[in-house]
């Protein structure tokens, strides 16, 4: 007869998958070149879903506050906010650079040339950040005016954009270290950080603005100190976290010295970087450009529409980068086809969410809309936003996550390029087009969009399926 004792012990049961997203909060340590990779992508992508969810809670928030002082103090902050677009595009250029050296370093299982990498992205952002806060602390006023700003908002509101440019380092620190961070795989450190930083700052808005308790009445100008007193805290927690070596990577002395080859490389990827997502953003003006021929009630439509959409995508972005940092860190450990396979399961899960959001939309749009505005002059041009956009849903999860992986293998200059063809080349004179001489009128601005990002995936999946990012040194 024969005894099971002697086979030796049975093999561990997988993780539930309860188990799995408690670890990923937790931000249980894992080696994301050997996981099942299933198991890799949720453990990183609930952590960076989470973080975005709090970014688009505060930003609400934010505005919520400033609402209550008037017409003048909302529009100061759109007009700051307008500038600091630029500050957002470098940070975010810069992250992708950092984070793409940082996972194929913890990939080779090089952990000091991670810390070092993360010190000279550190030191590159700093400079950047130094250069845009002494032009916007000093020209403040002149830069409100030049966009188009009031004297009395001028007046009023110019201390709020002398603090939000002066003091913009913190949005450079705060996007750049929750990057390495993430390239490391330590995705639950970066919610962590974002989620204290913001939450600090949602208490003291009020704070400042209205002069609660001890804190001064800082009106409009309250908000900016919150936000930076919020944001530089989160960043103080991050160099601590680097510094203790309570992450993958940590920050020794004999990492804080300058070493150029390694910064050269971190701007080389962020040039790219930063003028690829530039790109992006600037074709949405152009979009809104095209909208506005149409009135102000299509531009409201459509406002609205594209607010439900970004913040829909909000959960794809954590799965696309996921899958950038998996990249990442399998190339450097000579792993391609794992780094393949990787990209094509996380656009599998990102096609099945987006795809049953998608059709959620189309079917219950009038509802969505009719929570956001009962304008019946408005609400036709929103609902047929969300439908339109709604439908190429499948296309957009293929898209995000292929485009993003190009990045994590440290090709940023593939996806530049399918940006600069798909949305300026042919996104912008077909929504021209189709708007100004079909039948379709604003309903063909929508078309076109769906079309430029449903062309946008096609194009990413078979230049990624072409296989030059494997080889792609960094």
């Amino acid at each position: 007869m024969h005894d099971s004792r002697l086979d030796g012990p049975s093999p561990a049961p997988p993780p539930s998958g309860w188990r799995i997203l408690r670890d990923a909060v937790r931000g249980v340590h894992m080696d994301y070149t050997t996981a099942p990779i299933g198991q890799a992508i949720v453990m990183l992508a609930v952590p960076m879903v989470m973080e975005m969810i709090m970014e688009s809670i505060f930003a609400v928030v934010d505005v919520f506050w400033v609402a209550h002082l008037g017409a003048n103090a909302v529009a100061t902050v759109g007009l700051t906010e307008s500038m600091l677009t630029i500050v957002y595009t470098v940070a975010m250029g810069v992250s992708i650079g950092a984070m793409a050296l940082v996972a194929r370093r913890i990939g080779e299982k090089d952990v000091d040339a991670a810390s070092r990498t993360a010190v000279q992205g550190i030191v590159l952002g700093l400079a950047i950040a130094a250069i845009i806060g002494v032009i916007g602390y000093f020209n403040a006023e002149r830069l409100l005016r030049a966009m188009g700003a009031s004297d009395e908002i001028v007046a009023n509101g110019s201390g709020f954009t002398r603090i939000m440019l002066g003091g913009n380092v913190t949005i450079v620190l705060l996007f750049l270290i929750n990057a390495v961070f993430r390239g490391a795989g330590d995705a639950a450190i970066a919610m962590r950080v974002l989620w204290f930083g913001n939450i600090l700052n949602i208490l003291l808005g009020p704070c400042f603005i209205f002069g609660i308790g001890p804190f001064p009445e800082l009106g409009v100008m309250g908000a900016a100190v919150a936000t930076n007193i919020g944001r530089g805290t989160a960043v103080l927690y991050q160099l601590y976290t680097l510094a203790r070596g309570n992450s993958r990577i940590a920050i020794r002395r004999e990492h804080l010295t300058l070493d150029f080859g390694t910064m050269g490389r971190v701007l080389r990827l962020s040039g790219s970087s930063t003028l690829q997502i530039l790109i992006n953003t600037s074709s949405y003006v152009g979009v809104v450009r095209i909208v506005s021929m149409f009135g102000s009630t299509a531009l409201a439509g459509y406002t609205i529409g594209i607010r439900i959409i970004i913040f829909a995508l909000l959960p794809s972005f954590g799965m696309s980068n996921a899958a950038a940092t998996l990249v990442g860190q399998n190339l450097g450990a000579g792993h391609p086809e794992r780094s393949e396979e990787a990209v094509w399961q996380a656009c599998k899960y990102n096609a099945m969410f987006l795809g049953s959001l998608g059709l959620l939309f189309i079917v219950f749009a009038p509802f969505l809309i009719s929570i956001f505005t009962s304008e019946p002059a408005v609400q036709p041009y929103a609902i047929a936003c969300l439908r339109i956009l709604a439908a190429g849903f499948v296309f957009y999860a293929y898209g995000m996550v292929v485009t993003q992986s190009f990045n994590g293998a440290g090709d940023t200059w593939t996806p530049t390029l399918i940006n600069l063809g798909v949305f300026w080349v042919f996104e912008l004179p077909l929504a021209w087009f189709l708007a100004r001489h079909t039948s379709l009128g604003i309903y063909g601005v929508f078309t076109a969009m769906t079309i430029a990002f449903s062309s946008l995936a096609v194009v990413s999946v078979l230049l990624f399926r072409r296989g030059k990012w494997k080889v792609k040194k960094v």
